[in-house]
């Protein structure tokens, strides 16, 4: 995927890294889901009768270990972004449930993973979106570095 086909506000600098490892689909569903995860709660509390995001992001992370096939995974996330249309009048609720809908998505396409990492981003207050950003590029290489077999310690910031 060139990196023009990927949303503007991630066109900057440490989101070329994405574009290198589209192919890495399992990889890419882990980061999505684990960037879903950290805002889900904004969702939940909110609206704690409402189980489908939570649904989705246990699919997501079945698909990853093998324990569901596709489809299953899919009709999770058309669930999810069910939920988001529900809670339209919350825009941080349904950013959140938005971001997890992509996530579990992942396992149908990668290109998910990237618009499951915006939405996210949107869900936080403006003033953490930032860090939120930059958290979300530092998890992508601790997913996708080599084991450092020289015996050096890791880098304590990537984790």
């Amino acid at each position: 995927m060139k990196i023009n086909n990927i949303h503007p506000i991630y066109r900057d600098e440490i989101y070329n890294d994405v574009s290198l490892i589209f192919s890495h689909q399992k990889i890419l569903a882990v980061w999505a889901l684990d960037c879903a995860e950290r805002v889900l709660s904004i969702f939940e509390e909110k609206y704690p009768n409402d189980p489908r995001p939570r649904e989705a992001l246990e699919a997501g992370r079945a698909w990853v270990r093998g324990e569901i096939k596709v489809g299953e995974a899919r009709i999770a996330a058309f669930s999810s972004h069910a939920a988001a249309r529900a809670a339209a009048g919350d825009p941080p609720a349904s950013f959140a449930a938005r971001a997890v809908g992509h996530a579990a998505a992942t396992s149908h396409t990668s290109g998910h993973a990237i618009h499951a990492a915006e939405y996210a981003v949107k869900a936080v207050f403006p003033e953490q979106r930032e860090e939120e950003r930059a958290w979300q590029y530092r998890h992508l290489l601790s997913l996708t570095r080599q084991p450092d077999t020289a015996g050096g310690d890791p880098d304590p910031d990537i984790a």
